[in-house]
């Protein structure tokens, strides 16, 4: 079912509202977190970065800084697993990292339940099948996010991604919310195999 009509506006109504209601009643830990951060780990608190957003828009998503900016000798960042501190490490087991993104969620650019919006440097590197992951608005949370999160492969997470595209419905969104907040509380499939985070995608179709 298309994000449209009457129940796209519920969606976007009901996105709007909690993200307002979140912001308020998570302020104290927000604010908590970002002095955390401040203090550890200095100027910004907050990271930017490009993500693809519906119809493959670019807009850039806020989250919780989580890494240090160290580089190498050659001005190249250092591997993720040098740069990620422990402070770093607990908000994303946490998922205290993602509350900002609730500012994404106020601006339109963002659903609570979604195909996580990737890279915007993915784009390019999508077939067309896995592009219509695009064709809905993106989330903090969704399908791929509660069946394996960072633990599963790339395609396994567009596998996820139009499955949740091609059935949508607000039901479903229901269902993902709930869920969503258990697996927070289990903390599962936060890193992939041997990295901390989800390495490169390649286009491996």
């Amino acid at each position: 079912m298309r994000q449209q009509g009457w129940r796209l506006a519920v969606k976007q109504v009901f996105d709007r509202t909690a993200a307002a209601i979140g912001l308020v009643v998570l302020s104290p830990v927000l604010a908590t977190t970002a002095l955390a951060i401040r203090a550890t780990m200095g100027s910004p608190v907050l990271f930017r970065q490009a993500r693809g957003g519906r119809y493959g828009i670019p807009f850039d998503v806020i989250k919780f800084r989580t890494m240090l900016d160290a580089v190498d000798a050659h001005g190249e960042p250092l591997p993720d697993d040098r740069r990620l501190t422990k402070l770093g490490a607990f908000l994303r087991n946490a998922s205290i990292d993602e509350l900002p993104q609730l500012l994404n969620v106020l601006r339109g650019e963002v659903s609570i339940v979604g195909p996580r919006p990737f890279l915007a440097r993915y784009l390019a590197r999508y077939t067309p099948q896995q592009a219509r992951r695009h064709d809905v608005l993106p989330g903090i949370t969704g399908w791929s996010q509660i069946n394996g999160r960072n633990s599963i492969t790339w395609l396994q997470k567009f596998e996820h991604d139009l499955w949740y595209v091609d059935n949508w419905s607000l039901a479903l969104d229901a269902k993902i919310f709930a869920v969503t907040v258990i697996r927070v509380f289990q903390r599962r499939g936060v890193a992939s195999e041997g990295h901390p985070t989800m390495p490169e995608f390649y286009n491996e179709a």
